[in-house]
């Protein structure tokens, strides 16, 4: 059966170019538009399937014209004047993700927070996998749901879901539910209202039915206002999880309303917050019947994706870690809170408005010295002036890893853990991490093979200097 209506497109990368697809499958007319370049693998991908698009613009009078539904993309901010002009037409507009969900039978696992959205479901998708399920991993991840769906639809589906996403979800109902975590971020997106930002989280239930599962974070003082205000569904199949009850020193991980256990020494994450995600994603395969040597067998092989406390290269019995993705207060916490050694923490960037309070006992306890990376550290200089005496500044990758290795002692850990946006030095946090590696692999390829390079920069290390540095 086909759809006589018409589908506007706005942004052409994976998502875009995936509900285009599945909507001319779906006997649509389609049409994407970007008002930036189109990358050529997408651009491609759409010749190929004789879709219509533009690039470089939109045409606000052709899109406002055609469309009956629009699909867009989880960038693109709802108060353009663009999107503005379709709400006000009466165009619904809608996410990727909501549009596809239309068109599965699959059982869909949706994982959402402000924190480790990407290790739980990619571990839940690896579990899944490892138990030989026919499992599809979309959504924020990076994998387009709804090309997958269009090529062929599988029985189960683990999806990272952003906040960005949930804005424009209407009737999205997954049958597994996991919230981890709600600290602020992307504030700018919801009017630098905490309670905006946690309404859009509470958009993963809104349609949750007596059968659906929802697991959440029952410590998580944010989870809890919005159960209050923002959840009126019924409160059947509930599992709220502690990430205060996991004890540190215990040698087992204990899966709460399962009977799973695991020995610590075996779990590959790092982290009481990362053994809070393997609890989340256990009982999520507990409730699809996972036997428990499957779910073993598969954390034991699991493998966390890159720039999430990735332990790269040890220089001189000292440890260096990236944690790029890192990009807010919340994830430095758990990266600092994991950390055994002492630390030289690398941050810094493009400031969200953080409240960097939270992290001055650990800085105090675990880090030798900060090393702030970014074009502007002011708010990171002021915010630490008087928490630690050693701040100091760098403006590249090159200059924060020589400083960092000055400060680190045998044993120590040099973390590059930022706490803020990469857009002012990188592409995105992707390239932050990868410039790490690759000047790490570089600096040991040398120190290894005896080649000597001259790295010129200045440093100021003076802490009272520092301390006056914010006023300039």
């Amino acid at each position: 059966m086909t759809d006589s209506r018409n589908i506007v497109v706005l942004g052409s990368g994976e998502s875009g170019v995936g509900a285009a697809i599945l909507a001319q499958k779906k006997g649509f007319g389609v049409f994407v538009s970007d008002s930036g370049s189109i990358p050529e693998q997408y651009k491609n991908e759409l010749i190929k399937n004789k879709i219509e698009f533009e690039e470089e613009k939109h045409s606000s009078e052709k899109i406002l014209n055609i469309a009956d539904i629009v699909i867009k993309s989880p960038g693109i901010p709802d108060t353009i004047t663009l999107v503005q002009q379709l709400k006000n037409k009466g165009i619904v507009v809608i996410d990727e993700l909501e549009f596809a969900s239309r068109y599965t039978n699959a059982k869909i696992i949706a994982i959402t927070g402000s924190n480790g959205k990407t290790t739980t479901t990619r571990l839940l998708f690896h579990i899944l996998n490892v138990a030989g399920l026919n499992v599809g991993l979309a959504g924020n991840i990076g994998f387009s749901f709804a090309k997958q769906i269009a090529n062929k639809d599988k029985d189960y589906f683990a999806l990272e879901v952003s906040s960005f996403q949930l804005d424009n979800m209407y009737d999205f109902k997954p049958s597994i539910a996991i919230l981890l975590n709600i600290t602020p971020d992307h504030l700018d997106r919801y009017e630098y209202k905490i309670e905006n930002y946690i309404a859009s989280k509470f958009r993963l239930v809104q349609n949750k039915e007596k059968e659906h599962i929802f697991i959440y974070n029952s410590d998580d003082e944010n989870i809890e206002y919005g159960l209050q205000h923002f959840y009126s569904r019924n409160r059947d199949l509930l599992f709220p999880l502690s990430m205060n009850n996991l004890v540190q020193e215990s040698e087992t991980l204990h899966v709460p309303y399962t009977d799973f256990k695991i020995p610590k020494h075996q779990l590959s994450l790092k982290g009481r917050h990362n053994q809070f995600n393997i609890q989340c994603a256990v009982l999520a395969a507990k409730q699809l019947d996972i036997s428990n040597d499957i779910i073993a067998k598969a954390i034991r092989s699991f493998e966390n994706e890159a720039h999430r406390l990735e332990s790269v290269i040890t220089i001189d019995e000292v440890e260096y870690i990236n944690d790029s993705k890192a990009t807010n207060v919340d994830a430095v916490f758990y990266a600092l809170e994991s950390m055994q050694k002492q630390v030289v923490w690398i941050a810094g960037g493009i400031d969200k408005g953080n409240d960097y309070t939270q992290l001055f006992p650990l800085v105090k306890e675990k880090v030798r010295a900060i090393v702030c990376l970014g074009k502007d550290n002011t708010k990171i200089k002021t915010a630490f002036k008087d928490v630690h005496e050693i701040i100091v500044e760098s403006r590249s990758i090159n200059e924060a890893v020589k400083i960092a290795s000055l400060y680190a002692e045998a044993g120590d850990v040099v973390l590059l853990s930022p706490a803020c946006s990469s857009f002012d030095l990188f592409k995105n946090y992707v390239d932050r991490g990868n410039q790490y590696k690759e000047l790490l692999f570089k600096q040991h390829k040398i120190m290894t093979e005896g080649i000597q390079v001259q790295m010129d920069f200045k440093i100021n290390i003076d802490p009272a200097d520092n301390k006056n540095d914010d006023q300039n």
